[in-house]
């Protein structure tokens, strides 16, 4: 795709929703993890979000590229489906075992520091000026108020650095994958996010079977909350995300990963009773400069003023 990014009110309404929905998704794995294992439920939830997809995607004829796909298309679909969810799924998985949550929340935010140089050399129109670089670091020092202390505190685990880097390797996987998605010729969006939930499968299911074992007998309550956990944050989030990206370009899709902490707070305090940090305002003040620096070209747009 050579086409600027197009930032429309559909653009930002798709950006809050998959921060909302991302941000509480936290809540509901804890209760998955009760009565699955991590590799299993990262499993569970890919799988059903795949069988769901290829149903639809059935409907519509099967329909992926626009044109006739060149094999370098097709490798380029495989691995995005490899980093899009299986393997930060299971980096994260693993990895949190061995870090903070906080840390782990760092990490993820720090996937739009990761999108921005990478998109400044590869993507066509997201050049990288000094103030959506300042917007972007703004934001990103948000996070790490809102976390706190524990941010950068350790867990004491012998394996952290190891867990740390695979949190970090997480990120990673999900800026590399959105601009790799960017860059792909013109694709059915439903087609596109239903192969890379394919690939997703096809990954983890063997590995899960190969670490952890054969799968554990979840109970009823534990399969109805994988089958939440596979349509909302999962396959419909998975929609949305190729959207954005394939629309409003991999840099505007990474604003998502600074709202996430503040869903999840707000979301902990409102459905588990858990106290709202005193960083909260501070932090939500910084995240909002830093999007509106950041994205001020994009705004004034919107608005009728550029």
């Amino acid at each position: 795709m050579t086409n600027a990014p197009e930032i429309t009110l559909k653009s930002w309404l798709m950006v809050g929703i998959l921060g909302f929905t991302w941000g509480g998704t936290f809540l509901v794995t804890e209760i998955a993890l009760e009565g699955l294992t991590p590799f299993w439920l990262a499993a569970g939830r890919i799988g059903f979000a795949a069988v769901l997809m290829t149903a639809i995607w059935a409907m519509l004829g099967f329909r992926l590229f626009e044109a006739p796909a060149s094999r370098a298309d097709w490798r380029a679909a495989m691995v995005i489906g490899a980093l899009s969810s299986a393997v930060p799924f299971m980096l994260l998985a693993w990895g949190q075992q061995f870090v903070t949550s906080g840390f782990a929340g760092v990490s993820m935010a720090a996937v739009a520091l990761i999108v921005l140089p990478l998109a400044h050399f590869l993507v066509p129109g997201e050049r990288l000026t000094p103030r959506k670089g300042a917007g972007f670091i703004i934001g990103f020092i948000g996070v790490c108020v809102l976390i706190g202390a524990q941010a950068f505190e350790t867990s004491g685990a012998s394996m952290e650095p190891a867990g740390r880097l695979a949190c970090i390797g997480a990120a990673s996987c999900y800026a590399i994958s959105s601009i790799l998605m960017r860059r792909l010729p013109p694709v059915n969006t439903i087609g596109l996010s239903t192969v890379l939930l394919l690939i997703g499968a096809v990954l983890v299911i063997p590995i899960a079977l190969i670490v952890e074992g054969p799968p554990p007998l979840p109970d009823t309550k534990t399969l109805v909350v994988v089958a939440i956990l596979g349509l909302i944050p999962t396959a419909a989030a998975n929609l949305l995300r190729v959207q954005v990206v394939r629309s409003a370009g991999p840099v505007f899709m990474s604003l998502t990963n600074y709202q996430v902490p503040i869903w999840s707070v707000v979301l902990g305090a409102a459905l588990l009773g858990e106290p709202l940090p005193p960083s909260l305002m501070w932090a939500l003040v910084l995240i909002l400069a830093g999007v509106g620096l950041s994205q001020y070209g994009a705004l004034r747009r919107l608005f009728g003023k550029g």
